[in-house]
């Protein structure tokens, strides 16, 4: 948690104040002190911090339509602060993929388990939106690999392992990947038919 650069959104000063030093006795930084929803969103999208720490009731743009706003742009874990444990706001937080969720007061000791449940679960977040990534890019690199296997299929009259070598040894003599060739293929098929 040291260095953790934090961004707090209160609008209450007394508050706004207490949440920095638990903050700072944690060993976090506080890169930015938001006191409307407004400000909040340009602060985040400014400031890229490691974690938001937002009030739910803030003046001007309420926290979580705030925090709706810059999750659009930017993936920053956060944690929701609100004075009341209402099912409909813990409800609307969970559905915008805030981490955690505290009630005021908030001592030091529940705000850094808090803290650390947060970044694991970011962290798990974005190890999983990687692996999405790597699963769609291979979906997509086989649906074009079978493209082009079914073109050469047909223009040379090849069967599927055939075709497969002859994509296979096109990637190694012109050190391509496969799915460049693939994609090399299809175009220029496109070239030549005639819709």
């Amino acid at each position: 948690m040291k260095d953790l650069k934090v961004l707090i959104a209160e609008d209450e000063y007394l508050i706004l104040m207490g949440l920095k030093s638990n903050l700072e006795n944690l060993g976090c930084k506080v890169i930015g002190e938001a006191t409307n929803g407004k400000e909040l969103v340009k602060l985040a999208l400014e400031k890229k911090p490691d974690l938001i720490i937002a009030d739910i009731n803030l003046p001007v743009m309420d926290g979580l339509e705030a925090l709706r706003r810059i999750s659009e742009k930017v993936f920053i874990p956060t944690l929701i602060v609100s004075g009341y444990d209402d099912e409909e706001l813990i409800d609307r937080a969970k559905n915008l993929g805030v981490l955690g969720y505290l009630i005021k007061p908030i001592d030091e000791s529940d705000l850094k388990a808090e803290i650390e449940i947060a970044l694991s679960r970011f962290e798990d977040i974005k190890s999983l939106k990687n692996e999405l990534e790597v699963t769609k890019e291979t979906l997509e690199s086989r649906k074009l690999i079978e493209k082009a296997k079914g073109i050469i299929m047909e223009r040379l009259r090849l069967n599927e392992e055939e075709s497969m070598k002859f994509l296979q040894k096109k990637s190694r003599n012109s050190n391509k990947k496969l799915v460049d060739v693939a994609k090399e293929i299809i175009e220029a098929d496109k070239a030549f038919r005639i819709d």
